[in-house]
């Protein structure tokens, strides 16, 4: 405090001073807030959940108990006269084409009609005044079935019995690169399986459907992809995609597709049959019986190795178990067939990929699909060649590590930066936690926490090393584009895009793309429905890529305009002045002015499209420039593990990641940090059993998620800013390459730690109990 501030308090007339506030961070780079996080945390953020319209009806459906049978009759007759029921509908409802589905396959009825094909397939749809009288009045509908023996296990699936008119094989990929005579000095085999993971999305689905007066239909939904449901939706209500429109509510959170088509076209059909809007909260069991989970997959390899480590040729065989439906399983494929050898040189890579039908629940879109199991597997196959020749696991995986301008077994040449070196250097070299201290008061550091059985005399640690590659946005072929409109009026900016903010922080990106390139502090995104162009599906990093840059180029285009006027009244080039904090100025200092003066009242705004070049599907051979661009993350995991018991404890894990650009050091960092979490339920905990078809324990008692308290210590100890030059900002995905990599990583530790092979997916206790214990 100065002499005179002192002086003045003391003699009581000291003036209040008001603190200066902090600047809010705002452009590229900045750790801007998400423009929801005070919504979500007090809680009037606005989900699905909480909708309401007047004249409102509760709808239910009632699913199959069994996973296959055949339907010999379905008798709505009893839940029709239930009083306060307004509707009842089946297959025979359906007034449009009557099959749906992703990823290129409509392959799913709305209802099953003839035959049950998985434990939880919707049969009918009830519509009442009260949800209890709609859950009674589809308890009400008498199905009589034909019970059939279910195929669930999918090397059965290739004999077996067709269980779909479009047969059991979904696709088939014969991967051939390089001579199929090649052999090395090594050779190291294994079986792994990866078990059936659930996105457990924050907040079970639910729905609004509203009927119009034109005959149509709106539908209120947390969907991340609007334009593919309402296309889906409109086809089985047999309308055209002008007569429904979806309307997207807040989205709780996604790692995967969000919505349960089986819920939300019933939704629809209700809504129309009744005139009235419909309702549809489904239950945490509703939820795991309907929407689709991580495809489960089986898997042989044998790797060929010199005598120094280099692997010389890899042979594999993926199987991955669809489920009764195809979904995204052909995607999910060609991604385990492209990434089986990983980020490593392999001249000589011969892999054979199935994706088959099964009586199980349906598989999809789950962040990091195809490639997260494959990872699995190969870094497995990496230990062994490390352990066979007695070299250390990260040398070995350093002598094969792929970079810029190597091919992949595809064919493809990787154009985009890929410092895999680098990043398992860094994670390599980054110092060890120390040891746990065997006192009475640092007993919660035992695997298995402060109630565990263990005793720290049979605790091993182990380090290990997992490297994972995935690839962004859609693949084969796919038309990736994306339509953004900027608008500015009165000193504020407003974001027309129709990507889904699914927690990916793509609104946060589009306000700081507008505040960077046009200098305007206030910045609004407006909600999402199908009335606007389409985006494209939240997921793969494409809304960062794809929708960012649209907003980016409208953006430009909008800075033009206001920079023109400019331009010309001073006779110079627009490219020769510059918008930084809210100002104008020319390169030699002749013109400065603020933004807001620049305005003085206008409207401007432009309409800009992005579409990345185009890739191809891989051929008969597995050949093809089927990707974009890549995204790589090296994890290196510190592990304790109970060898007597088999239970273990994540003590660290190590990230080095290939970022291409950090847009906002927070959420980049939360989205990593989320990553590594899942990939660790992945490793140890997540696993949704389906004996014999049916869901063992659908809801979150008897699926073990991680919770804060299984969260390990994550050090994110190098991002790599090796911009992309074809990406808009240069930056990559971040989310799903931690996901991929963090499983493989805890497993490679496991093995250090206990000596086992480690060859399944959630690690059980007794593949973590010691040999000879």
């Amino acid at each position: 405090m100065s002499n005179d501030a002192a002086t003045a308090e003391a003699e009581g007339t000291a003036e209040t001073v008001t603190p200066v506030p902090e600047p809010i961070p705002h452009g590229l780079g900045a750790s801007l807030p998400p423009a929801d996080a005070r919504a979500k945390t007090e809680g009037t953020f606005p989900y699905a959940a909480d909708l309401w319209a007047e004249g409102l009806l509760w709808a239910a459906v009632l699913r199959s108990p069994h996973p296959h049978a055949r339907i010999v009759s379905i008798d709505t007759t009893h839940a029709r006269e239930m009083p306060g029921v307004r509707a009842v509908v089946t297959h025979e409802d359906v007034p449009g084409t009557p099959l749906h589905g992703r990823g290129g396959h409509a392959d799913r009825p709305v209802f099953a009609a003839d035959v049950v094909r998985h434990h939880g397939e919707p049969l009918a749809a009830v519509a009442a005044d009260h949800p209890d009288t709609a859950r009674m009045a589809a308890a009400a509908v008498i199905v009589e079935y034909e019970v059939l023996d279910p195929v669930t296990d999918p090397e059965q699936a290739f004999e077996a019995e067709p269980l779909h008119p479009d047969g059991n094989l979904i696709r088939h990929i014969p991967l051939r690169h390089g001579d199929p005579e090649a052999a090395g000095e090594v050779v190291v085999e294994g079986l792994y399986r990866i078990g059936r993971q659930d996105p457990a999305p924050i907040g079970a689905e639910a729905g609004l459907a509203v009927p119009r007066p034109d005959g149509g239909v709106e539908l209120y939904l947390a969907s991340t992809d609007p334009h593919g449901d309402r296309d889906i939706a409109a086809a089985c209500y047999g309308l055209s995609p002008e007569q429904v429109k979806i309307v997207v509510t807040g989205v709780p959170g996604a790692t995967a597709d969000r919505e349960d088509q089986g819920f939300q076209l019933p939704l629809g059909l209700l809504a129309l049959k009744t005139g009235c809007p419909v309702k549809l909260t489904a239950t945490r069991e509703e939820s795991f019986l309907g929407h689709t989970h991580r495809h489960p997959t089986l898997l042989r390899y044998r790797h060929h190795a010199d005598a120094e480590g280099r692997v010389v040729k890899v042979e594999a065989q993926i199987l991955l178990d669809a489920g009764a439906y195809a979904d995204t399983s052909s995607d999910a494929l060609a991604a385990a067939v492209a990434f089986a050898c990983g980020p490593y040189v392999v001249p000589n890579a011969f892999i054979e990929g199935w994706a088959v039908r099964t009586n199980n629940p349906p598989s999809g879109h789950v962040r990091g699909e195809g490639a997260m199991q494959v990872c699995a597997a190969y870094e497995a196959q990496m230990d062994k060649i490390a352990k066979k020749l007695g070299l250390d696991p990260a040398e070995v995986r350093l002598r094969n590590v792929l970079a810029t301008g190597d091919v992949l077994p595809t064919g493809q040449t990787v154009t985009c930066p890929a410092p895999v070196a680098e990043l398992l250097q860094a994670v390599r070299d980054f110092p060890l936690p120390a040891l746990p201290k065997d006192t009475p008061e640092d007993e919660w550091l035992l695997p298995g926490g402060p109630e565990g059985a263990g005793e720290p005399g049979a605790v091993r640690r182990g380090v290990g090393y997992g490297i994972g590659m995935v690839h962004m946005l859609g693949a084969e072929g796919a038309d990736e584009v994306s339509t953004a409109t900027v608008k500015v009026q009165n000193g504020v900016a407003t974001v027309l895009c129709a990507a889904v903010e699914t927690g990916q922080g793509f609104t946060t990106l589009a306000r700081q793309i507008v505040q960077e390139t046009l200098g305007v502090d206030e910045v609004h995104v407006a909600p999402v429905d199908t009335d606007q162009p389409p985006a494209g599906a939240g997921c793969r990093g494409r809304h960062t890529w794809v929708s960012g840059g649209a907003v980016e180029r409208a953006a430009k285009m909008v800075r033009t305009q206001l920079l023109q006027p400019l331009a010309h009244q001073f006779g110079m080039s627009t490219e020769l002045l510059q918008i930084a904090d809210g100002k104008i100025t020319s390169y030699d200092g002749v013109l400065s002015t603020t933004v807001t003066e620049a305005l003085d009242g206008k409207e401007l705004w432009a309409t800009a499209q992005c579409r990345p070049h185009p890739t191809e599907p891989l051929d008969e051979a597995g050949q093809g420039d089927a990707f974009v661009g890549m995204a790589f993350c090296a994890i290196r995991a510190v592990v304790d593990v109970d060898i007597e018991i088999g239970s273990v404890r994540v003590v660290e894990l190590a990230v080095a990641q290939d970022v291409g650009r950090v847009l906002n050091p927070a959420q980049l960092t939360a989205r990593i940090e989320a990553g590594v979490t899942q990939g660790v339920g992945i490793a140890l905990t997540e696993n949704l059993r389906t004996p014999r078809g049916l869901i063992r324990h659908p809801d979150l008692t008897g699926y073990a998620l991680p919770t804060a308290l299984d969260t390990p210590d994550i050090r994110i100890v190098k991002l790599v800013e090796e911009r992309d030059v074809v990406a808009p900002f240069g930056a990559k995905a971040v989310s799903a390459v931690p996901v991929v990599a963090s499983p493989a990583a805890v497993a490679s530790a496991v093995r250090a730690a206990t000596g086992r092979p480690v060859n399944r997916l959630p690690i059980r206790p007794q593949a973590a109990v010691a040999t000879g214990t």
